[in-house]
């Protein structure tokens, strides 16, 4: 009887788990709501690769799957009923073979990594994943693409989740509080504007006092040299210097409630742009939808958001200001150049001076755009073989800034020399130096033959390092995170440049968006990029600035990062997976320390005194938010949110 019991017991045991078996539902990936996936280029597609094609890894085709890509992520609850997870992974073989770089991960309850595949190129054989799912309550399926997100085409192939029953629900990206971090600027006086100009001999400086504080305000100057005059109301510096040399003046801000100095050194010499440009560029929100009226909108903004106060200068028109050789559009034709051969723009733009004089009158400088190719990216008319007309047009119209944008002239030179590559700027460049007027000059190519290790020989004040930026993690933290090893070529007068920002709302013409970034991660890029001493050109319409982008762009502290006269980049001083380390050397002896978290969960970051060749105690200040943490020994280590930064200044205690 007791066999028999024990025999009833196991087949019953039997029964259950293979009753259990069969009521286990196993779910495809792709027939979930992959309109949840957030990634950094492009659309997620079911049974496709991200560019549309039947997924294909290493040679071998899959009906099933999903096709994304890097950096991605696609958030799972899984209820606690999962049993397994399934798939092959790899780089879809549409971008040809060795492109690409994707490290795939899954995530447990969003903090431990449950597996890990090794880096993977395009043309790598698939990797197969096998994950027991049976403690895990949310999935997190991530497409990483270390520092560059190029020809991440990533594919999740044949995957499944086992289910004990139903299906998962797939979530959106985590959410995060908007929390504003800058202190709001006192009714104190404060001065906010570089404390280092260059302007060339003879030609025309405009510089504005940039003050935050109560109004009305007065300004003053002392040892302002002979040739420039300071408006007491405006606190605009105009004129000129004729002869080379330095200048060290002392600008003076008073109001009701107190007085504020700060010391200027105005250099007279070959030198412009001697800290990194700070302002605006239309093209991440307007792009071919720009108008006359939209970039007056703009300088207004600058000025009514109290934007000028903080240094933001320059207001820039990127392309479609010209004529374009295809739109049916009437306000993009017109008669592309006079008959003396000089250019014309569109009737969106009827009158460039007076629109630079426009946004000259408020305090601030203007920029344009063109290409040394006959077209630019656009379509729209470019430079070739008109570059000293084009120069001298921007020099009639007022113009202080140029973008020269590579675009159609690779089919001129395909730009697989260094002589080809740098051929069209030393051509522009030598136009430029022909007209009386300071115009700064950013090359856009991209970053193509290591621009960094030229760019200044031939005369750029900045010059692309990368292709263009779009409004997501991977973008954003694949170019800005590439930057290391760049350092030893920028400085006072010539800077790298990763491209502008992409925060508030941004679009690129004419419908917009709130930025894809999370507020952590709008920290990170202001940071870093103040960090890398990068220009710092706002994508946004400023028309529609939330009270949490005007923060990002109005903390005087950070933005005193990118402005140091030292004209430093920082540099990566430790790594320990996705926890990040970078300083950067500042004029009065500090060091400014980004404390980056490029992980999924927050994590503590720790900087020692010992990679930064420091010794002794350090006092250390939280620079967003404007207070001193205390004195420490040896390292300081901040909390650090996913995706997010601590950005702090040490100084010597004595």
């Amino acid at each position: 009887m007791k066999h028999t019991l024990i025999a009833t017991g196991c087949l019953l045991a039997l029964f259950v788990g293979a009753a259990s078996l069969s009521a286990a539902q196993t779910n495809n990936l792709a027939d979930l709501d992959i309109s949840q996936v957030s990634q950094g280029w492009g659309t997620p597609h079911a049974n496709q690769s991200v560019d549309g094609n039947p997924l294909s890894i290493g040679g071998q085709q899959f009906a099933k799957g999903l096709g994304t890509h890097a950096v991605s992520e696609f958030l799972l609850d899984l209820g606690g009923r999962a049993v397994s997870f399934s798939a092959l992974v790899g780089v879809d073989d549409e971008v040809g073979k060795g492109n690409g770089t994707v490290v795939f991960k899954l995530l447990g309850d969003a903090e431990k990594v449950l597996w890990q595949s090794p880096e993977l190129h395009s043309g790598d054989a698939p990797v197969p994943v096998q994950v027991d799912l049976s403690q895990v309550k949310q999935l997190t399926l991530v497409a990483g693409a270390g520092d560059n997100i190029d020809f991440g085409h990533a594919d999740w192939a044949d995957a499944q989740i086992v289910m004990s029953r139903g299906r998962p629900k797939a979530l959106p990206a985590i959410q995060e509080d908007a929390v504003i971090l800058t202190p709001k600027s006192g009714p104190q006086p404060r001065i906010n504007s570089p404390q280092v100009v260059g302007v060339r001999p003879g030609h025309d400086l405009l510089y504005l006092v940039a003050a935050t504080g109560g109004r009305p305000m007065t300004f003053s100057a002392d040892h302002l040299p002979r040739g420039l005059t300071l408006d007491p109301r405006t606190g605009r510096i105009t004129g000129s210097l004729k002869t080379p040399g330095e200048h060290m003046v002392t600008l003076h801000a008073k109001n009701a409630l107190g007085k504020a100095k700060q010391t200027l050194k105005i250099v007279c010499g070959p030198q412009i742009g001697l800290t990194p440009a700070m302002g605006w560029n239309s093209w991440n929100c307007f792009a071919s939808s720009v108008t006359a009226d939209k970039v007056k909108a703009a300088a207004d903004a600058m000025v009514a958001s109290g934007l000028i106060n903080h240094g933001w200068t320059y207001i820039n028109i990127d392309d479609y200001w010209e004529v374009n050789r295809n739109s049916k559009d009437p306000s993009l034709q017109g008669p592309q150049r006079a008959a003396d051969g000089h250019i014309i723009p569109n009737p969106r733009f009827p009158d460039m001076k007076g629109l630079a004089d426009y946004v000259h009158a408020k305090g601030l400088r203007i920029g344009l755009y063109s290409s040394p190719g006959p077209w630019t990216c656009g379509g729209c008319v470019a430079s070739w073989q008109h570059e000293e007309q084009d120069a001298q047009s921007y020099a009639q119209w007022g113009f202080d800034y140029l973008k020269y944008d590579w675009c159609s002239y690779g089919g001129i030179d395909k730009g697989d020399t260094l002589a080809g590559l740098q051929k069209p700027y030393q051509v522009m460049r030598a136009a430029l130096d022909k007209v009386n007027r300071d115009i700064l000059f950013s090359f856009c190519q991209y970053g193509m033959g290591n621009v960094w290790e030229w760019g200044a020989a031939v005369g750029g004040n900045s010059w692309r390092t990368t292709g263009d930026i779009n409004d997501s993690w991977g973008s954003m933290a694949g170019i800005g995170f590439k930057q290391n090893g760049h350092e030893k070529y920028a400085g006072p007068g010539h800077f790298n440049d990763p491209d502008m920002l992409v925060v508030g709302k941004v679009g690129w013409g004419p419908s917009l968006h709130p930025t894809h970034l999370t507020p952590n991660e709008q920290y990170t890029h202001i940071s870093l990029w103040c960090l890398l001493a990068s220009p710092l050109l706002i994508g946004c319409d400023m028309t529609q600035m939330d009270d949490f982008t005007l923060s990002l762009l109005t903390n005087d502290e950070v933005l005193a990062v990118d402005q140091d006269p030292l004209g430093h980049q920082a540099a990566r001083i430790a790594k320990n997976g996705d926890l990040e380390v970078w300083a950067k050397d500042m004029e009065d002896g500090s060091k400014a320390v980004g404390l980056f978290n490029r992980g999924y969960a927050a994590a503590p970051v720790t900087v020692h005194w010992s990679d930064l060749g420091l010794t002794g105690k350090q006092k250390v200040r939280d620079l967003w938010r404007q207070v001193d943490l205390g004195v420490f020994q040896d390292s300081f280590t901040g909390q650090v949110a996913r995706h997010g930064v601590v950005l702090v200044r040490l100084w010597p205690v004595k």
